[in-house]
């Protein structure tokens, strides 16, 4: 048994040489993408010790279940001079009431209420629009109201992240742990959808953060006159928004256990998959270099295992092909598990060799098969 081959120019030879370039694509892009966020020393970011008053808003539509569990945590944060700004969007349900009997409450809630009109958008892109213009305050904190703040430190956390070179602040979303396979298929795909966002922000190419943890400034907003330049798609007040406006290192990511916003997963696959319908209906408007940073990783993955395995069958390449791909999982596991633990996703990493290679399986299938909808309803 030889270690080395002989290198002679056969078809295996072919295959082995690109199988070399998928592993040395996938060793490169966890190094240079990943490995930002892997070894970020969040605690050495600036950290601004100047609580600026700061408007909360949220955009509902006939969510008065998840208003009523989640709301009163938001207006009983630990901060001392904030508003917090519900847009009832077109709501047939009994939002208004509640809102109301909470205003009685809370002083510093205010309530936009947009009556129910068929001419009008269904996204989330004017609720926060009209929001934005009843914030009196500058600095603006968005989530969504299926939403529940980890701590009461969520909104200081949140804003503490803003300076004066810093008007953006990229926050984590990640789903509650549910029993059941689909919830950990959507938690999974959060958190890797989190991991390259944060990854690519700290590489100085942000391209999205999630409506339901973002801050950002009034300032900002206006600057570009909001969503003009996207309001006909129901979604990209997220990531459209970032590739706008995100520039000259003017953004901050915010990892901080306290800072995080949980939301209730999708409890079907039907209700997922429209979910990312949804979501997938922006990507044609993504730069080029986005489009090909997000899809070769999946690409040279699907790659990078289908070769090792037919090289498995060959005795000659045998042993040089599986001390390459052992080289290769070890390093992505140990750089992409250490983001998983920023994530406090740890119960993911013993098994995310073959998690990535299933996700990878997985979003590029939903992608190409799922119609990408730009007028899906919002709730």
């Amino acid at each position: 048994m030889e270690f080395i081959p002989d290198f002679d120019l056969s078809l295996v030879f072919y295959l082995f040489v690109a199988f070399a370039v998928f592993a040395f694509i996938q060793l490169l892009y966890v190094l240079i993408i990943h490995a930002r966020l892997a070894f970020n020393k969040t605690d050495k970011q600036p950290v601004n010790t100047e609580m600026h008053p700061v408007s909360i808003i949220i955009a509902a539509r006939n969510e008065s279940d998840n208003l009523f569990k989640n709301l009163p945590i938001i207006l009983e944060q630990n901060y001392p001079e904030y508003e917090v700004i519900v847009v009832n969007h077109q709501s047939v349900d009994d939002s208004n009431y509640l809102l109301n009997a909470f205003q009685m409450e809370y002083s510093y809630l205010k309530v936009v209420n947009v009556e129910k009109n068929q001419h009008l958008l269904t996204g989330k892109k004017l609720p926060i629009t009209l929001g934005v213009k009843a914030a009196k305050y500058e600095h603006l904190v968005f989530t969504d109201a299926d939403c529940l703040p980890k701590s009461n430190l969520w909104l200081q956390k949140m804003v503490e992240k803003f300076t004066d070179k810093k008007s953006i602040v990229l926050g984590f979303g990640p789903y509650q742990e549910e029993k059941g396979f689909l919830n950990k298929i959507i938690r999974f795909d959060t958190i890797f959808i989190a991991l390259n966002y944060f990854s690519f922000a700290l590489a100085k190419m942000p391209y999205m953060g999630v409506g339901r943890n973002l801050a950002y400034t009034k300032e900002l907003f206006n600057s570009v006159k909001g969503f003009k330049s996207h309001y006909s798609i129901l979604s990209g007040d997220d990531d459209l928004f970032i590739q706008e406006t995100a520039k000259n290192n003017n953004y901050a990511i915010q990892l901080e256990p306290e800072s995080f916003c949980y939301s209730e997963a999708k409890t079907t696959w039907k209700s997922w998959i429209q979910q990312k319908s949804r979501h997938y209906s922006t990507s044609e408007r993504y730069k080029v270099m986005n489009k090909v940073l997000l899809g070769i990783y999946p690409l040279t993955l699907l790659m990078f295992w289908i070769s090792f395995v037919i090289l498995m069958f060959d005795s000659e390449y045998r042993w040089l092909t599986l001390s390459c791909f052992g080289f290769v999982v070890a390093i992505k596991w140990w750089i992409q598990g250490r983001c998983l633990v920023k994530l406090k996703a740890n119960s993911f990493i013993l098994l995310l060799p073959f998690l990535d290679l299933f996700y990878a399986i997985l979003i590029p299938t939903l992608f190409y098969t799922t119609e990408k909808s730009t007028n899906s309803k919002w709730k």
